[in-house]
């Protein structure tokens, strides 16, 4: 009587889907931030934004997202991640990269239109950001030239 022959196709083809998906976990798993001296880089699995701090207009803290629509994104838990619209206004492409949607949300303005919402979970950590984003806008509007 044959033994049964092992396919190790399918058995290399279960190990490389199983880490293809612990890949993807981590990747998403938390906002990767690099500040860099002119700009801000932000990466969330797939989606990623750079923000250079000359472009920024506004910077806030707010407690909850207004009602967006989702053009592609992910929503687990209190994680809200992704590419949404502004209902008020469709023309407007808003950046979620929210880890926790209990906690406060820094909301970002830069280029007069594109929006971008961004916490982590840790509520220390948004309050640091959020804290630096204020000094670098500050220091933004020093620096313009004053018209007379």
């Amino acid at each position: 009587m044959k033994g049964k022959k092992i396919h190790w196709g399918w058995n290399v083809l279960i190990v490389v889907t199983i880490l293809i998906c612990i890949a993807a976990f981590i990747i998403h798993y938390k906002n990767w931030v690099r500040v860099k001296p002119e700009k801000l880089t932000v990466l969330s699995g797939i989606y990623y934004r750079e923000l250079p701090f000359a472009d920024l207009d506004s910077v806030a803290m707010v407690d909850r997202l207004p009602e967006l629509e989702r053009i592609h994104g992910f929503s687990a838990w209190s994680v809200e991640k992704g590419i949404f619209l502004d209902s008020i206004h469709p023309d407007n492409e808003i950046s979620v990269f929210v880890d926790n949607l209990r906690y406060p949300k820094i909301r970002l303005v830069h280029k007069d239109s594109l929006l971008m919402y961004l916490n982590f979970r840790d509520t220390v950590e948004t309050r640091k950001y959020y804290d630096y984003l204020l000094d670098k806008l500050a220091a933004a509007e020093v620096e313009l030239p004053v018209e007379d």
